[in-house]
């Protein structure tokens, strides 16, 4: 399996009145969408929701290549959940294969919980194409910023954030140059049973963590080598101020939320 191409901790420039939205109105919008997901159980909330997913997906004009490779990365994992509600959700009996049992409940359940990861992946997807890595630090930090008055450490958590989202592709591209190379001198990562392809990865591992510290070492220095210390006393290139649409944004989000539980 090769990553090529990964979405993951991308940004997609654009000038859409989406990507123009602060930071910190995006991160608390899908912050709340995120959490109303796991509230509902029945279709007319998850329809509210994914239609006011799919109309910011479009204002913010991301390609639909990139929202196919977002759900192709986690297909196993929809399959998987949805398979394993099928069958060990309890209930009347629907469909038998062999020993195995799908129900009708086990299917309403497989189906909700398909449609909840989906309109997840969809939610965050749309936050990290349109927010830059810098501004998505800053709306943290802000957001953070109140827990600072308890002994929080507001701009190390959110710059450690914005490091982690930004090394993501960079991991994954780095996974992808250690299985051709493995590949090329005779490595087999499909055939065979569970715990030999298990064993099949120790070659991929081993360098992809040494690289991983390796990087993370040559950053800290760089970092040291720029007089980083902290956010304390730190000036500001970018100021963050909410506008006209941030504050239409959070209002609508309100009565989304709100039409969505009442849905439910």
């Amino acid at each position: 399996m090769m990553f090529s191409g990964a979405p993951f901790g991308q940004y997609y420039p654009g000038e859409s009145i989406v990507h123009r939205l602060d930071p910190r109105t995006k991160i608390a919008v899908t912050g709340a969408l995120v959490v109303v997901l796991f509230f509902l159980y029945r279709w007319p909330g998850f329809t509210v929701l994914g239609a006011a997913v799919l109309l910011a997906l479009l204002l913010a004009g991301i390609p639909l290549r990139l929202l196919s490779r977002s759900l192709r990365s986690i297909l196993a994992i929809i399959v998987f959940t949805f398979v394993l509600q099928l069958f060990m959700t309890p209930g009347p009996v629907w469909w038998k294969l062999g020993p195995l049992t799908a129900t009708y409940a086990g299917l309403r359940m497989g189906m909700v919980t398909a449609g909840r990861l989906v309109l997840l992946i969809l939610a965050t997807s749309l936050l990290t194409f349109t927010t830059s890595p810098i501004a998505l630090t800053d709306g943290l930090e802000y957001l953070l910023r109140p827990l600072r008055r308890l002994g929080v450490p507001a701009h190390e958590i959110a710059m450690m954030m914005s490091i982690a989202l930004r090394f993501i592709p960079t991991l994954l591209e780095e996974v992808e140059k250690i299985m051709k190379a493995q590949m090329a001198r005779g490595a087999d990562f499909q055939s065979g049973h569970l715990i030999r392809r298990a064993r099949s990865m120790v070659p991929i591992l081993v360098p992809l963590f040494v690289g991983a510290f390796r990087r993370a070492d040559d950053l800290a220095m760089a970092m040291e080598a720029r007089c980083y210390r902290g956010g304390e006393g730190r000036t500001r290139l970018r100021i963050l101020r909410m506008a006209g649409p941030d504050y239409a944004t959070l209002a609508a989000t309100c009565v989304l939320v709100g039409v969505a539980l009442w849905l439910r």
